[in-house]
């Protein structure tokens, strides 16, 4: 893009570093919104477990399979601490158990900050603050109620703190936020949250954050294993679904429930807000009646939804706002309460190797030595795009020991 302006313009009297600086001011006022996930593909890096590799092994592990997008559900100081220096850009997220004491608190908010945010910054990249997860639509009303003040006081917090243009404050949602999303035309916020819903995005409009949603075509399909099309959720080729009132056809369920979530939006007067898909997945493993929860089906699923966010495109009814989603989950977490597909999300297992092939590189477990070896040699053949023999990846390990 070129600039032009009058020969008798100030700029053109000016220098051109005096010119730069103007200019700069310029777009930091005329932009001043913050976006968390720069890129499309991102990953929620869950550790209810007790087996799985240490913070600085899965950085290595990122980073060899150049995975930059990163949400985490609290904001632990050994994750940011191993983080640091890496370029993954984080979100951390204030859990539901503090909303109560942040929404009336404001000190608490901005000890809370400085402790997890201020303290690791520049060094290690985090993005955003997802206060709250999955609030409205709960059985806790009392968290209803405390969601959206928590939010401000954590943003005021940013705020006096200088943080607001470099820290997204956001708030992820279930979809049972909507009254119902089929046809995505047809999708509408319940009327019991919209008291909540409206004031909340209200805010978050004025502070120019992202609508955040949790969406699974699993669990719809699990749901309703005789009605949907298992090709339809997998993003296999299909009829689809025809929507009448867009006239916008469907090839895959999980464009349709973002438009669905855009719809809604829409419908409440915030057509401007962008959607982020901040979970999403397919268990490779479930209990009898968690029907297609196999590990083809989650290949099919996370390999399609990869090739789907590489293209860096839209959706039928928002074609140039591209579709971000961070993928469900890193791991397999083998603490996780709930039916055996909660512990079934991870594109990697518990040991670092691969759940299943979709065009990532994981370890080849067999000793602890040998696993250090496996990380630092992925990371290298991340960045060199070649392979290394055993005497090799000694060697570079000792190499980025004495550089480290």
């Amino acid at each position: 893009m070129e600039w032009f302006f009058p020969l008798d313009s100030p700029v053109k009297a000016m220098g051109s570093s005096s010119f730069f600086s103007c200019f700069l001011l310029f777009l930091l006022v005329a932009f001043p919104n913050v976006h968390a996930f720069t890129g499309t593909y991102g990953v929620n890096y869950g550790r209810i477990a007790d087996n799985i590799p240490k913070p600085g092994n899965v950085a290595l592990l990122l980073k060899a399979n150049k995975i930059k997008n990163v949400r985490i559900y609290d904001a632990d100081h050994d994750v940011l601490t191993a983080f640091k220096g890496s370029g993954i850009e984080i979100i951390v997220g204030l859990g539901n158990e503090f909303l109560k004491d942040m929404s009336v608190n404001e000190d608490r908010a901005m000890d809370w900050v400085k402790t997890n945010v201020q303290a690791f910054l520049p060094g290690t990249s985090i993005r955003g603050i997802a206060v709250g997860n999955e609030i409205l639509g709960s059985t806790d009303p009392e968290l209803w109620e405390a969601l959206l003040p928590a939010a401000k006081n954590v943003y005021n917090a940013l705020d006096r703190l200088g943080l607001t243009k470099t820290v997204e404050v956001s708030s992820p949602h279930s979809e049972a936020v909507f009254q119902n999303s089929y046809p995505p035309s047809a999708c509408t916020f319940k009327d019991d949250i919209l008291p909540y819903m409206k004031p909340l995005l209200q805010f978050f409009s004025q502070i120019n954050s992202h609508f955040y949603i949790n969406a699974y075509p699993f669990l719809a399909y699990v749901s309703d294993p005789v009605t949907i099309n298992i090709k339809y959720a997998l993003f296999e080729k299909n009829s689809g679904i025809y929507d009448s009132k867009t006239k916008l056809h469907y090839d895959n369920m999980f464009e349709a429930q973002i438009d669905a979530a855009y719809i809604a939006l829409e419908k409440i007067g915030f057509e401007k807000m962008e959607v982020i898909i901040s979970e999403t997945g397919w268990a490779s493993k479930g209990d009898a009646n968690e029907v297609g929860a196999t590990v083809k089906n989650a290949q099919t699923y996370n390999g399609n939804l990869r090739k789907l966010l590489a293209k860096k495109k839209g959706t039928p009814y928002r074609p140039k706002t591209q579709i971000r989603a961070y993928i469900f989950a890193m791991f397999n977490e083998n603490l996780k309460p709930g039916p055996t597909s909660e512990r079934n999300f991870g594109l990697f297992k518990a040991d670092g190797s691969i759940a299943y092939d979709i065009g990532f590189d994981g370890l080849e477990p067999s000793s602890a030595v040998s696993s250090l070896l496996s990380f630092k040699d992925i990371g290298l053949k991340g960045w060199f795009k070649s392979s290394y023999s055993l005497i090799y990846s000694t060697s570079a390990v000792v190499l980025l020991l004495i550089f480290t």
